[in-house]
């Protein structure tokens, strides 16, 4: 993979894209990767609030694809995600996760989730266990309104989001990626990939995945999860702080793979976020070897 220039805009090295149909949902614009090894495994890349597949996981897709076959998607309202007429949930996104792996002919699948994609990751196994034979979470919680401060955070947040949506202009989106990224650093020749593909975004989408994220719960079955399982802890986190995150891998008796940074590591830290993400698939595909 190579890095490539659209007019004056550098678009880093991402994975070949594909259109996949699904009957009753639409169209699905796909990552996917193929190992020329037809046993490798597959990796199902399920990203965060506000992100894309590409842009929550481009710093690790060249690592990841020395080694396995990789599945991108872009959930609802994200990206290229679908667009349908009605409110957003979380359950959807991994009903229209699995759809894709059925409709790509693939048998099984270890499933990598950051952030919101943590709880899809969850619910892909709760709906479609017989596709998951493995889970990576990274920089998730078990539940997102446990105390009366974080309830206000998301009550404030949500207050505020229709004017949300009319600050996000070009030039705040920037300003804020350039805090994050600042000159200098090796991936700020993408700032202005970047701020398209968070462009890409459905406001009103966004804002509604940020309630479904509010009212996301795993505490009653998370302990049931059966499959090996891996964490990738943000020891740093302001967002989802750090003794939420292990409280998570507790339940689902993950092994931890700690990642020193906070939530934004995949683009602040590229290689150590490639690195703690390649170690994590690596412990759960050796437990399912066992």
């Amino acid at each position: 993979m190579s890095v490539k220039i659209a007019g004056t805009i550098a678009i880093p090295p991402l994975l070949p894209g594909r259109v996949v149909h699904l009957p009753g949902r639409g169209e699905m614009f796909v990552r996917h990767h193929e190992h020329p090894n037809p046993n490798a495994p597959t990796l199902l890349l399920l990203h965060g609030w506000t992100a894309s597949s590409d842009l929550q996981f481009f710093t690790a897709y060249e690592t990841l694809a020395r080694d396995y076959n990789i599945v991108g998607v872009d959930h609802r309202g994200h990206g290229r995600g679908l667009r349908p007429n009605r409110a957003f949930s979380l359950e959807d996104c991994a009903d229209d996760a699995a759809a894709v792996v059925r409709a790509m002919g693939i048998r099984s699948v270890i499933t990598v989730g950051y952030s919101m994609g943590g709880p899809i990751s969850l619910l892909v196994w709760q709906r479609h266990s017989d596709l998951v034979h493995g889970m990576v979470l990274q920089a998730t919680a078990l539940e997102w309104s446990g105390t009366r401060t974080e309830r206000n955070k998301w009550r404030v947040m949500h207050s505020f989001s229709p004017l949300f949506r009319r600050l996000s202009t070009p030039r705040l989106i920037r300003y804020g990626i350039r805090r994050a990224v600042p000159r200098g650093h090796e991936l700020s020749r993408y700032v202005p990939w970047m701020v398209g593909e968070i462009r890409r975004n459905d406001a009103w989408m966004i804002s509604e995945a940020g309630r479904a994220i509010s009212r996301f719960d795993a505490r009653p079955f998370a302990h049931t999860v059966s499959v090996p399982t891996a964490y990738v802890l943000t020891t740093q986190d302001r967002l989802v702080l750090p003794h939420k995150q292990q409280a998570l891998a507790e339940a689902v008796r993950a092994e931890v793979v700690e990642l020193h940074g906070d939530h934004l590591a995949p683009m602040v830290q590229p290689r150590e976020f490639a690195a703690a993400t390649s170690a994590a698939v690596e412990t759960v595909v050796r437990r399912s070897q066992r």
